[in-house]
């Protein structure tokens, strides 16, 4: 087959936002886009109301082995994939597991972290950020089918998505030493917590703090406002704080009424996520900071020296 493949991962009966917004990012682009679905007892209804988000055609690879874990996923798509022009990936633990181990099975180049997709010249152009995101890189494939794997909420799920495609069972062959591992269960993390989107004042930390060890000195000051803490992308991915924290293209968009930014550089992508904030201060020792070109108010000076200081104005303020 020729065209793109968007690998479509689901869980309990419901499929990834990822791998949704992803086949409707690859129906935008033209050409004939077909989703890939694996498991065991899939339904065949379900599977071809992926055409409702841009599906032209739903392949099922259905089978016993295929309960979860990557590589039996890997030995059932790769014939398929073999075929296509490129095969797109949402992000996902699992997706991310198949999509390089189809890179490797195929010998084909992977792009990940994929913020968007074009095509040029008959083939998949996908674009990253690279450099603690301050510039974007656009990477083409010189032969063979592209594996893209695409960045964490890189593309919206289509709303009001309705329609059918029609749906084709592939054969399914697992290699013996594909099944030696096998999934014995699931610890799920708790959820909870505020959400960020609704907050009227939001305190950032950014890298620029230093280390997880500080981001008590944002907490303090988000208290003693009456706001919420949130967070760039690098500092989710470091660990510090949950992602249901992080701000910009890949977390949430925010409009609260006062953006304190600590220690954030204000890369494009952190940016689109808050800019509509009413009143936007930033902290940061980097006078050359980014943020600093849109912020109403800009601090150049250590954010580990000035937050105490800070929350004890507005402690003594309020009081």
């Amino acid at each position: 087959m020729a065209g793109l493949l968007v690998y479509v991962h689901h869980d309990d009966g419901e499929f990834s936002p990822q791998g949704l917004g992803l086949l409707a990012k690859a129906a935008g682009l033209g050409g004939e886009v077909t989703a890939f679905v694996a498991g065991s007892g899939i339904d065949d209804g379900w599977a071809g109301s992926l055409g409702g988000h841009g599906a032209a055609k739903v392949l099922v690879a259905d089978d016993a082995a295929l309960g979860g874990l990557s590589q039996p996923i890997v030995d059932a798509l790769a014939p398929t994939a073999a075929e296509a022009d490129a095969v797109l990936f949402g992000a996902g633990v699992v997706s991310a597991d198949v999509a390089a181990g189809l890179a490797a099975r195929l010998g084909a180049g992977i792009a990940c972290e994929t913020t968007d997709i074009a095509m040029a010249d008959g083939g998949v152009v996908a674009t990253r950020p690279a450099l603690d995101d301050t510039v974007m890189v656009e990477s083409g494939f010189s032969g063979g089918p592209g594996i893209v794997l695409a960045r964490a909420n890189a593309f919206p799920v289509r709303e009001g998505a309705s329609g059918t495609a029609p749906v084709e069972r592939v054969p399914v062959s697992v290699d013996d030493w594909s099944q030696r591992a096998s999934l014995t269960g699931r610890e799920t993390a708790e959820g909870g917590g505020v959400d960020i989107t609704e907050a009227d004042i939001l305190v950032s930390v950014g890298r620029g703090m230093g280390g997880p060890e500080n981001v008590q000195l944002v907490e303090a000051l988000a208290k003693a406002l009456g706001g919420e803490v949130a967070a760039t992308r690098a500092v989710v991915d470091a660990g510090w704080v949950p992602y249901s924290m992080q701000v910009g293209q890949t977390g949430k968009t925010v409009s609260p009424k006062l953006y304190i930014a600590c220690g954030v550089s204000g890369a494009i992508q952190h940016k689109v996520g808050m800019a509509s904030a009413g009143t936007i201060i930033a902290i940061n020792k980097d006078g050359n900071a980014p943020i600093f070109e849109f912020a109403d108010v800009g601090v150049v000076g250590d954010a580990l020296a000035i937050l105490p200081k800070l929350t004890e104005l507005v402690a003594a303020r309020k009081g």
